[in-house]
């Protein structure tokens, strides 16, 4: 049986300057409850790796709003202004990857691999400061493997063993974050007890997943 924990308990397991991956999709599929708890702890310099930041005041975006991340790894940021605005006074550190690019270095980094090649973004300044490699007499950019400390992802079920199961595109990077960090902390909207969840549906075993967070009373 996986501990489970009040969103401010899991909170104090995560230290200032800690890598983070956080899962959602300007929203969806984040885990909301342990966002707002994080946002209110006043942790600071924090290195979150996820999709985007939401829209102002939304999951991701307590966090900005709060000035606790003072590095972000993202696909995008045009949602979400204070985002924008804290990366113009350079308060912010902002590195933006390709989607299919951010997806795959996570992947990398969960299943212990070098690193992936792609043609995305050769050629433009996303190519600066980058290593080429040439194959065959092709050159391809490599996109080296992303991990974190912690993963902060959300569930539709979990049973008592952390078994995970999704719905739908709130799956999105949840399933990958899992297998790219040391500890996995899951916010799902249902624990069940073993048995519930059909093996079919399990995206997330509950062997990579470390904590979850109880129900909302």
């Amino acid at each position: 049986m996986k501990p489970h924990l009040k969103p401010e308990e899991a909170v104090k397991l995560i230290p200032d300057g800690a890598r983070l991956m956080i899962g959602g999709f300007m929203g969806v599929g984040s885990p909301h409850r342990l966002l707002e708890a994080l946002a209110q702890s006043g942790k600071r310099n924090l290195t979150v790796i996820a999709n985007d930041t939401a829209r102002p005041g939304v999951d991701i975006g307590k966090l900005i709003r709060a000035g606790a991340v003072s590095k972000l790894v993202a696909s995008h940021i045009g949602l979400n202004p204070e985002t924008q605005k804290a990366m113009i006074a350079g308060q912010i550190e902002v590195e933006l990857v390709p989607q299919g690019t951010l997806v795959e270095r996570i992947r990398a980094g969960g299943y212990g691999l070098g690193g992936v090649l792609t043609k995305t973004g050769l050629g433009t300044i996303a190519a600066e400061g980058q290593q080429v490699v040439e194959i065959d007499g092709e050159k391809w950019l490599l996109a080296k493997p992303l991990k974190a400390d912690f993963a902060l992802i959300a569930a539709d079920q979990a049973d008592y063993s952390g078994n995970l199961q999704y719905q739908l595109t709130a799956t999105n990077f949840n399933p990958i974050m899992a297998l790219a960090a040391e500890t996995v902390i899951c916010e799902p909207r249902e624990i069940l007890p073993v048995g519930m969840i059909s093996p079919d549906v399990v995206k997330t075993p509950g062997v990579v997943v470390d904590y979850l967070i109880e129900r909302a009373a």
